[in-house]
């Protein structure tokens, strides 16, 4: 065959080649069916509508996080798991009984400041690098409830891990009381401490409501001219007002897989109107949303003096979007922040302390206050 007819048939069989990998690629042949109508809506504002989706448990978690994140979507689905007595709801009563087995403490009840606490010592001793410092663990529990159950399994971990001191606050909450009542009984106990302890060497930290008081209670003692503390850590929370679950898409979407629960309804957007969320209807009933006091967020000022911040979520945490959202404030107002979010964890997820995610957050909480307080 002459040397130029087989180089045309060659470049005749590349050009075939190349065009039948195209067609492959973009799904497009002589014989295929026209492609169906996309399932998926769109509104002209951007709504989107999505059919029913079936979401499996994440790859990613660790075989006992897999069973975690199963035994939860059910659990939740019991009304009577939420039901608490004494302080402590069913769901989380094997965990703090197994807190308990895991983390050797000493307890003590007293007041601080005219405040209820609890301080827990590790029963190893306070290591000498921590002697100086000091922790606050304001608790979760919807600023209604909760002590001191989700109290213990916030405390309990970190004192023995960290060995140090850490002291966990019975706050004012609903019905009886409103805001500001916790953000007053933390700043209270706040100025009894600088008395011992310089600011610099006390931190603060709080899952859920807890974690929300905690950016609540920076706001409060920065507008009171006093010292900021040396360090915090918002867990599960963000800094953003509570007008409808945490906000964000994370209302839609997280709330669902994380919790087996629909999320609260679209509400419209008022500057001025009171939250509506069940969590704002009684501790925040009657007050401004756009308060910097009770939505650090919203000032730039307020959070360029924050001090460096450790922000703790889940990916299928209700809390994921105002917690990112939070964060990315934080460091455009030029304040040092930390992210963690955990791959196929809910909210307050840290609470069951065999599971590894649950230690290895609990690592970050201790290693975070070590390297921040001084």
């Amino acid at each position: 065959m002459p040397y130029e007819t087989l180089c045309r048939r060659t470049l005749r069989l590349v050009h075939a080649s190349v065009v039948v990998c195209a067609a492959l690629m973009t799904g497009v042949t002589g014989a295929q069916q026209p492609p169906a109508a996309n399932p998926v809506l769109v509104d002209p504002d951007g709504t989107v509508h999505v059919p029913a989706l079936v979401v499996p448990v994440s790859g990613f978690l660790s075989p006992k996080g897999k069973a975690y994140l199963r035994d939860h979507l059910l659990q939740v689905q019991r009304p009577e798991m939420l039901i608490q007595k004494d302080g402590i709801p069913p769901l989380l009563a094997g965990y703090l009984a197994r807190q308990h087995q895991l983390y050797a403490v000493d307890r003590e009840d007293t007041h601080i400041g005219g405040v209820h606490a609890y301080v827990y010592t590790p029963k190893q001793g306070i290591s000498p690098r921590n002697q100086h410092r000091v922790l606050i663990d304001l608790h979760g529990g919807g600023f209604s409830g909760c002590w001191p159950g989700c109290a213990e399994l916030e405390s309990m971990p970190i004192s023995a891990l960290g060995h140090m001191r850490v002291i966990s606050l019975d706050y004012r909450e609903a019905p009886q009381y409103r805001f500001p009542a916790a953000s007053e009984d933390v700043a209270a106990v706040y100025r009894e401490l600088l008395k011992t302890y310089d600011a610099k060497s006390i931190g603060i930290y709080g899952c859920s409501a807890g974690g929300m008081l905690t950016g609540e209670s920076v706001a409060w003692i920065l507008r009171h001219d006093l010292p900021k503390p040396g360090a915090i850590a918002i867990l599960c929370a963000g800094l953003t007002a509570p007008e409808a679950g945490f906000g964000g898409d994370a209302n839609y979407l997280t709330t669902v897989i994380g919790e087996a629960r629909l999320p609260p309804p679209p509400q419209a957007p008022s500057a001025k109107a009171a939250p509506k969320s069940p969590l704002a209807a009684s501790y925040f009933s009657g007050t401004d949303p756009r308060d910097p006091l009770i939505a650090p967020a919203l000032s730039p000022e307020l959070l360029a003096r924050f001090p460096p911040s450790l922000i703790v979520t889940g990916t299928r945490g209700f809390e994921l979007s105002s917690a990112v959202y939070s964060h990315s404030l934080l460091v455009k107002a030029g304040a040092q922040s930390d992210l963690h979010v955990w791959e196929g964890m809910f909210h307050g997820f840290f609470y069951n302390a065999d599971v590894p995610e649950s230690r290895d957050c609990f690592d970050v909480i201790v290693r975070f206050f070590d390297s921040t307080l001084k």
